[in-house]
Formats: C-alpha cells, sequence, structure tokens
C-alpha cells in the first residue's frame, strides 16, 4: 500500500493527548463521579449504534473541499461500527482520485476496486464469496478501495449504483468515503443514502462555505437536511474561531452538528489506531456514529 521507501518517514505514532492531559483526567474522574456518568453515557450510545436493521443502512461522508478531515470522519464512524455492532461492516472509497482511505485503515495490499466489483458481483454470491474480493479489517470489517494507489482511476455513477446496490444486502452498514462536492459520484451517494455526513474544518472559511452548502440544502427534499449531520473537526489545539459559536450557527439551518476536539494522533495522518486516540475524541467520535446511525434508521 505504501511504498517502503516513504514508509520509513513516517515517525512513531503519537498519543491523542499530551501525557499531562491524560494524567489530569484521570485524577478528576478518581476523584469525581464522572467516571460512573461516562461509563453510564458509552452504554447508551453503544445501545444506539447496536439496533439492528432489517435492510443494510448506507451512510455517505463528503466535504465540499480537500482537507476537510472527510476520510477521517469515515474511518471514524467504520471503526465504531465495526467494534460495536454484530453484522458485517462495510467502508466503500468513492473517492478513486489516490484517496487516502486504505492509508487510514491501515491496509498493507489492495486488490479490487470499487470500479471493478461493480462488473463482478451477482445475486447468487454469498457473503463468503462477496468478501473474497474485498480487505479485511478488524472487527468484522471490509474495505472496498477506489483506486489502486493509480493516478486516473474512474468510477462513473452507473458503476458506483450497481456495486451499491448489489452490496446492501450484505452488510448492516456500509460507510462510503465520497469525492468532495460537487462531484457527481458524490452528489449520486448523498442522494442515495439513508444519512450524510458532512466534514468540514473549525476554520472561518470552513464554516462559511459548509453554511453556504447547508442554505442549499434547505431548498432540496426535507430529508435531506434532516439526515444530514456536520462533523466539525479542529485541524489545531487552538482553532481561530469559536468552536461552539460556529456550530450554533451551522445547527440554525436545521442540520445536526458534532464537534470532534483536536487529536494529535489523527493530525499525524498515519493509519488510525483506537488505542491511541484521546479519550475525548473516541467519546466524541462513538456520539457522532451514533446519531448518524440512528438518523439513517429514520429513512428506507
Amino acid at each position: 500500500m505504501v511504498d517502503s521507501a516513504l514508509s520509513g518517514t513516517a515517525r512513531r505514532p503519537r498519543q491523542g493527548e499530551p501525557a499531562a492531559a491524560r494524567v489530569s483526567r484521570a485524577i478528576r474522574r478518581i476523584v469525581s463521579s464522572s467516571a460512573a456518568r461516562e461509563v453510564a453515557e458509552i452504554t447508551r450510545t453503544a445501545e444506539r449504534i447496536q439496533q439492528p436493521v432489517t435492510t443494510g443502512r448506507q451512510i455517505a461522508v463528503t466535504s465540499i473541499r480537500g482537507g476537510a478531515g472527510k476520510t477521517t470522519v469515515a474511518a471514524l464512524l467504520g471503526t465504531a461500527y465495526a467494534h460495536y455492532r454484530q453484522d458485517p461492516v462495510l467502508l466503500v472509497e468513492a473517492d478513486p482520485a489516490l484517496g487516502s482511505l486504505p492509508l487510514r485503515l491501515g491496509a498493507e495490499t489492495l486488490r479490487w476496486t470499487t470500479a471493478d466489483l461493480a462488473d463482478i458481483v451477482e445475486p447468487q454470491m454469498s457473503l463468503l464469496d462477496v468478501t473474497g474480493y474485498l480487505v479485511q479489517l478488524p472487527d468484522n470489517a471490509w474495505l472496498l478501495p477506489g483506486s489502486q494507489g493509480r493516478i486516473g482511476a474512474m468510477l462513473d455513477t452507473a458503476a458506483y449504483e450497481r456495486v451499491m446496490v448489489a452490496l446492501r444486502r450484505y452488510f448492516g452498514v456500509t460507510v462510503v468515503d465520497c469525492e468532495t462536492l460537487p462531484a457527481e459520484v458524490a452528489r449520486v451517494a448523498l442522494s442515495a443514502a439513508q444519512a450524510r455526513v458532512l466534514a468540514a474544518p473549525a476554520t472561518l472559511d470552513g464554516i462559511t462555505s459548509t453554511y453556504a452548502v447547508l442554505q442549499w440544502m434547505q431548498g432540496l427534499p426535507p430529508h435531506m437536511i434532516a439526515g444530514t449531520v456536520v462533523a466539525l473537526t479542529s485541524t489545531t489545539s487552538r482553532p481561530g474561531i469559536d468552536v461552539e459559536d460556529a456550530a450554533e450557527k451551522l445547527r440554525s439551518t436545521g442540520a445536526t452538528v458534532h464537534v470532534l476536539p483536536h487529536d494529535r494522533h489523527l493530525a499525524a495522518g498515519g493509519a488510525l489506531r483506537t488505542e491511541l486516540l484521546a479519550r475525548p475524541t473516541r467519546l466524541a467520535a462513538t456520539r457522532l456514529a451514533a446519531e448518524v446511525f440512528q438518523l439513517s434508521q429514520k429513512r428506507r
């Protein structure tokens, strides 16, 4: 997946938050009742994610520009669903232009792509047949990459629709890492999904452009914005805006907004290792996953 000469440039993965912050949080949990409340919240959140589905739920993740944290959010969601659910979970990369989802998920090798599988899957295939063309991940999760690390890979809307319709019955939840808007495949994915996530950086230009997109979505059928969650990601430890005020402004459009705090491990851009995430990041990502899944349950 990654050339050995390039992989040698990566530093050792860092913890998501400094040691002092981890120690301080541990002490506060010991001397207060916050630990019990936290456990209770995690239990409730897990129960929301574990709800059974009658047909596979498809969740599309996109953004309006690169560098917004779209692929990171998709990886966090897929990892959360795979951890808490018992049925198979699929992560699809519908961004063939050298997308980074396989890197984020720690895939070492790639084989078949989304475009390839569109011409392979047949109704009589079993789950075992289908997973033979996918990249296996931990916790009963599977990856379908968008390219094989080559520039020029193509994915048209017809191929995307074929593969998504064909795979839906095999997986309880499918998370799709789309192209950035307004790409054609991204628009099709957003329209067909039961829930949508719009990744936005916690910057002034990120908030401004995201607010404009949400205002545009207000003119679409009501289920579009009602089924959309904005994942507002803090790209630095000291954002240049008031993140909570910005989140409230975005909520005024009717969309749900979740804030993902800055995390040093995520900021490094390598393979996602959940044990290295800061605790606030894990909690925020799990809440986001539960909210998005519940929204997906409201639409057939």
